[in-house]
């Protein structure tokens, strides 16, 4: 006798048989705990003892059935290849779980007890020795499994979903499944890639619902995903308690399509399908359109295509367009020649293939048959390939696939193990091997360092820990109206490959549900918002759910529903709008419009009189109304405001370099010159008239070297203060972007405003002096006297830049340089005509006035 653990000796007494069992002798048993029967009974309690009748009420669920034909296929492999296990034949023992928990509890222990004698931790004479449990692909069978096997460090392979990871349970398990944070990152991928930001979420279990909400919502929610319901589907209940059922069902399927979700995450497994079917089928809301009855399903790797015999009348047309992810897998050579060649005639020692034939086809072998009165008898000789596959699937799917590579790790583990080297580097012999199979735990190191090429190529091994390094396929699915299906590759995703090529789509050819017209659907809250205006948080809603408002000026929102609008780059502007961007235009006051001619030709015509003017006064400089006012300072003055004249043309035409470092300057020096010629005029007249009265001394100071001091003494200090400009910072071309919303304005940008200011405020100072000395000698004999013209042409040069200032400051682009122009102008031509025209009329017009006994008359 052969204890595996301290000796439990007492038989248990007549637990429920295990009806629906495969069992294929050998030197070594892989066993196996696979849902594939669906059971119609009230729940089974501890209250009282459970009749054997319960077991009769079952529906086959045919398409799991695929999951044992792939474990058998993956033995047959095996043993036909020398090379991964000689002189040992592998067999199995396959049982299927009965949904309730205490099943799978006994069929572990059935697995660690004598065959046929339910006597738990205890073999006797027994001479198969079970090396591993296969278990899936419900998560409660993982879980129930791993909670009774790892007691005892048993190794398990489920092809499930993985609700143990992280637990000390976890390191005796090991997934043919990868992490599901790659699954869940796909679907947020996925989500994103379509723009579906509202979305629901429907799961099987309360417990996988919560987990969700807190391991993963965050995630989704921090890149704008929204879920407007997660909810979970009702567990099928049959017999007195079928009515709650259909009355949770009916609350939980009203609120699904209610929603105006068009993605829905199915969270699920297998079973998760059959409810599914039901609700939607059932539960027919007509008061609800059919644009939301419609929905897109997102269905996650552990979910396949299940049926039970009463829905094949129901359609599967709500699964067209739906997307799933699945277990990357390859087809296989020669499986589907061996599921072909299955007869339930021969298949003696299969305890699944009737029940599955039955249902299958919709037949009854002459055997149970009791009245008569069965429509069809079932043969053995009907073809699986003739059945649809929303009955049953002859194309391998990824669970399949996956029952078939936890076999072969198994296999490639005990073939490491047992070609392991131990001390004295001798293999290990056959009396180690006898003892290795009592204590099946050590296969563990060599399960986890398992590394293979499969059948079909490709490489399976497990991550550090202990999910199956592999990646997924996004899937979309087609449906025809003789209720088959088709699964059309989209996508992948690969866990390895760098961020950015984590997931690879192509969905220009994905179908979608026919009420969509093939047009990519929108799954979200509200509508999009247009071109031209961004969100608007409501409160009280969840984040995709939001008003839309108009772009504010100077910001436009070029694509659908941005969460805010932008500005346009410096040198474009927001078109009408407010949806794209327009390249301003390049603006300057320029020759060729008719401002920019007008006063260039003002201009040239006040300099044209100037020089006039000049070439009279020039022409008669002996006279004495020309020697009386100190002709040298007329000429200067004249001089000066005939540059200023052209000094305008300056600012007209596109600023560059020399005309910017002129500009401002030359300006500032020509109207120095020129205020100080008048300064000097007025100082003199007023000292000629001090030096006319008896005994006074300011006749010294009447002559050319006071005129010469103060117009050089004004005209240097101005022009030194040009010079520190330009040497600190002289102006320099530029472009204003900002003061005009569609244009961009060419100018001369001053450079150091400091030295601008005090240019000017040097010419306001001059300016001031001269009307204060003009004024006060106003009054003087009037044949002699300047004063009067000065004093009235400084009150129009004094009114022209007092009104400059806010009339400059108001105008934009090139109109505010037309206000410079037309303030040197105005205040230059007012000096000039309001000083020189009188002298003029007498000069050329009354020459008999023109004469030294005419001048002191008076």
């Amino acid at each position: 006798m052969m204890s595996i653990s301290p000796p439990y000796t007492c038989k248990l007494s007549n637990p429920l048989p295990i009806v629906h069992e495969y069992y294929q002798s050998g030197d070594l048993i892989i066993a196996a705990i696979i849902y594939q029967v669906l059971f119609l009974s009230n729940e089974i309690t501890f209250h009282s003892r459970p009749k054997y009748d319960v077991l009769d009420q079952y529906m086959f669920i045919t398409h799991n059935y695929q999951h044992t034909l792939a474990l058998a296929f993956a033995v047959k492999e095996i043993n036909e290849d020398s090379g991964i296990l000689p002189n040992v034949t592998l067999g199995f023992h396959i049982a299927t779980d009965y949904t309730l928990e205490s099943t799978t509890y006994q069929l572990a222990m059935e697995f660690l007890s004598t065959k046929y004698e339910f006597i738990p931790n205890y073999k006797c004479n027994d001479q198969t020795n079970t090396v591993a449990v296969i278990g899936g692909p419900r998560s409660n069978i993982c879980l129930n499994m791993a909670i009774s096997l790892c007691n005892y460090k048993f190794p398990q392979i489920t092809y499930g979903s993985a609700p143990l990871r992280n637990t000390e349970t976890a390191a005796f398990v090991k997934w043919m499944f990868p992490d599901e944070n790659h699954q869940f990152k796909g679907i947020l991928h996925l989500l994103l890639h379509f723009g579906w930001t509202w979305v629901g979420l429907v799961s099987l279990y309360e417990e996988e619902r919560d987990r969700f909400i807190q391991n993963r919502l965050s995630m989704f929610s921090e890149r704008g995903i929204c879920f407007d319901f997660i909810q979970c589907l009702p567990q099928i209940i049959y017999g007195n308690e079928a009515a709650v059922y259909i009355e949770n069902a009916d609350k939980i399927f009203k609120v699904i399509v209610e929603s105006t979700v068009i993605a829905v995450i199915l969270s699920a497994e297998n079973a998760g399908l059959v409810p599914l079917r039901l609700m939607i089928y059932f539960f027919n809301y007509d008061n609800i359109p059919k644009e939301r009855r419609s929905k897109i399903w997102i269905m996650t790797a552990q979910m396949e295509f299940t049926s039970i015999l009463m829905q094949r009348p129901l359609p599967i047309d709500f699964l067209h367009g739906a997307l799933s992810f699945a277990i990357h897998s390859k087809q296989l050579a020669g499986f589907q020649q061996f599921m072909q060649k299955r007869n339930p005639n021969l298949e003696k020692e299969d305890g699944l293939i009737t029940d599955f034939w039955k249902d299958a086809f919709e037949c009854s072998f002459s055997s149970d048959i009791t009245d008569g009165n069965a429509e069809r008898i079932c043969t053995g000789e009907e073809k699986l390939e003739t059945l649809p596959n929303s009955i049953f699937d002859t194309t391998i799917n990824g669970q399949s696939y996956s029952v078939y590579n936890a076999v072969f790790a198994v296999a490639h583990a005990l073939k490491a193990m047992r070609s392991s080297k131990l001390k004295g580097r001798q293999k290990m012999n056959e009396r180690k091997w006898k003892l290795f199979l009592q204590s099946p735990w050590q296969l563990h190191r060599f399960l986890q360092q398992v590394s293979f090429n499969n059948s079909a190529g490709e490489q399976i091994s497990f991550a550090p820990s202990g999910e199956l390094e592999t990646g997924l396929d996004i899937l979309n699915w087609v449906t025809f109206s003789n209720k088959s299906f088709l699964k059309v590759q989209i996508g992948k995703i690969d866990p390895q490959a760098p961020s950015d090529k984590f997931l690879t789509l192509s969905d220009k050819d994905a179908s979608w549900p026919l009420i969509f017209n093939q047009a990519l659907p929108l799954s979200i809250c509200n509508k999009e918002c247009p071109l031209g205006h961004s969100k608007m948080k409501v409160e009280g809603k969840l984040s995709c759910c939001y008003d839309c408002k108009i772009c504010p000026e100077g910001k436009i929102a070029d694509q659908l529903d941005l969460d805010d609008c932008f500005p346009c780059p410096e040198d474009q502007y927001p078109n009408k709008d407010k949806d794209s961007c327009l390249p301003k235009s390049v603006i300057y006051l320029t020759y060729q419009e008719p401002l920019g001619i007008s006063l260039a030709v003002i201009g040239v015509s006040f300099s044209v009189i100037s020089a006039v003017v000049l070439g009279i006064f020039i022409q008669h400089q002996d006279t004495p109304i020309v020697k009386a006012n100190n002709r040298n300072l007329t000429y200067s003055l004249l001089a000066a405001l005939l540059l200023s004249f052209l000094c305008s043309l300056l600012f007209i035409g596109q600023p560059n370099q020399v005309k910017c470092v002129l500009r401002q300057t030359a300006f500032g020096v020509l109207f120095s010159v020129a205020l100080s010629c008048i300064l000097g005029k007025t100082i003199i007249v007023v000292l000629a008239f001090m030096a006319t009265k008896p005994g006074s001394k300011m006749r010294k100071w009447v002559g050319e070297r006071l005129a010469i001091s103060i117009v050089l003494s004004c005209s240097l200090t101005q022009f030194c203060f040009c010079v520190v400009w330009l040497t600190i910072s002289p102006p320099f071309p530029d472009s204003d972007m900002h003061s005009m919303a569609e244009e961009i304005i060419q100018e001369c940008n001053e450079g150091s405003t400091t030295m601008f200011y005090v240019v000017l405020g040097f010419l306001g100072f001059l300016t001031a002096v001269s009307f204060t000395v003009a004024f006060l000698a106003r009054n003087l004999p009037d044949t002699f006297n300047e004063a009067k013209f000065i004093t009235f042409s400084m009150l129009v040069f004094c009114s022209v830049w007092v009104s400059f200032v806010p009339t400059y400051l108001s105008t934009k682009g090139k109109y505010m340089v037309a206000v410079e122009i037309f303030s040197i102008l105005a205040s230059a031509a007012g000096l000039l005509l309001c000083i020189f025209p009188p002298k003029c009329y007498i000069i050329i017009l009354r020459p008999n006035l023109n004469k030294k006994e005419q001048l002191m008359k008076k």
